[in-house]
């Protein structure tokens, strides 16, 4: 789908990486940028055996990707990116703003290289704002946006927790792509490259804010931000006789559907449920119904009973468990590859499916600079 577009990639660890990661599957060329020697730190997320530079992250987050390690203090290495620059369709970095403009390669230069450059500064916060110079990471932003706050919130617990997973890095990288894409279209209507950036503060809290703004979006406000649905502590997975599962009656006529399953249907007409109702508390009830009714059942015939009255419903799992889901298997989400550096792997497929891009092998994860020679010779041959 991107075939013909290169893209230089002068980020690390999740954020850029990820982001270009996503358009190397749609066939874009990426040239990863690394540091001699060490290259970038998503190298060492996940253990790499027998090699330490190639960890098990690695090789998910910049599949598909050239290598090459450039020293940008160095003049012969710096001369080298903006040859690469000049070559490509989109420059991307998190260098912060200060720092990349000392290494000449802010906006303004590499446009003289490249007039139709689209170059995209990915950054912690927005470059307009108090917070402009500040490092950000996943938990630094997790902390910043509230989401810190919300768990507190379900549990009880007043000690502020991070969601355990990179996901303000990974929204980020979401936008990232995105945000190239976009610019991408336009370059293809108006010949006209720009400036684009992508902070990861402001990312996120558009991502959190979509239902935790809630009636704190008005002005007065009509109430305190946050999703009652989602913080409801009864909201949690339902035990069954052998395990737990995931129950949503989400709609009126779900929820009637599932009290009358359960033997509960007399709920729904007493006064406390239609007190409840009134006042945008009643979930709380039926959660507290279901958890008191379920254990009754096994969760195979739970499921089975859930299916065949369209009830949503999944069996909770462990993350150990993934690879062996049925459903993955029937649609090769896995696929079981070996890597000519690494050995066997298990690499995930694209999850999105294009009619007009058949299957294809995705590209492997490079080793440090291990398209370096290659990229130098091309250089050469543009410039003879």
């Amino acid at each position: 789908m991107l075939s013909g577009i290169r893209i230089i990639d002068l980020t690390t660890v999740i954020f850029g990486p990820y982001a270009t990661q996503m358009l190397a599957d749609l066939g874009a060329e990426v040239i990863k940028v690394e540091t001699p020697g060490t290259g970038d730190i998503s190298r060492y997320l996940g253990n790499g055996v027998p090699d330490p530079t190639m960890g098990s992250i690695h090789l998910t987050v910049n599949r598909g990707k050239r290598s090459i390690a450039l020293d940008l203090k160095k003049p012969e290495d710096a001369a080298v990116l903006r040859d690469l620059i000049a070559s490509a369709d989109v420059f991307f970095h998190n260098v912060r703003g200060k720092a990349i403009a000392k290494l000449g390669f802010d906006f303004a230069a590499c446009k003289a290289l490249k007039p139709d450059i689209i170059y995209v500064h990915g950054t912690g916060f927005g470059q307009d704002g108090p917070y402009a110079d500040l490092q950000a990471y996943d938990d630094v932003i997790q902390a910043a946006t509230g989401t810190t706050s919300l768990l507190p919130r379900v549990d009880g617990d007043p000690r502020p927790r991070y969601f355990p997973s990179l996901i303000a890095d990974k929204i980020a990288g979401q936008f990232g792509a995105q945000a190239i894409l976009a610019a991408l279209v336009h370059k293809l209507r108006t010949g006209e490259g720009q400036e684009v950036e992508v902070p990861m503060f402001e990312c996120f809290a558009s991502f959190m804010l979509v239902e935790h703004f809630r009636d704190a979006t008005l002005d007065p406000p009509i109430g305190p931000a946050g999703y009652p649905r989602q913080l409801d502590p009864t909201r949690q997975p339902f035990p069954t006789s052998d395990g737990y599962l995931a129950i949503v009656p989400y709609t009126p006529e779900s929820t009637a559907r599932l009290m009358a399953l359960l033997g509960s249907a007399d709920l729904l007409a007493t006064p406390d449920y239609e007190a409840a109702k009134a006042e945008g508390r009643h979930m709380s009830l039926i959660y507290s119904e279901i958890a008191r009714k379920t254990p009754a059942k096994s969760t195979a015939e739970w499921l089975a009973l859930f299916a065949a009255n369209d009830i949503p419903a999944m069996a909770t799992r462990d993350l150990q468990d993934i690879k062996e889901d049925p459903h993955f298997a029937a649609t090769g989400f896995f696929r079981h590859r070996t890597h000519p550096d690494v050995g066997a792997f298990h690499e995930m497929q694209p999850p999105v499916k294009y009619g007009a891009m058949p299957p294809r092998d995705l590209g492997f994860a490079p080793r440090v600079d291990g398209d370096g020679a290659a990229i130098r010779t091309e250089i050469a041959v543009r410039r003879d």
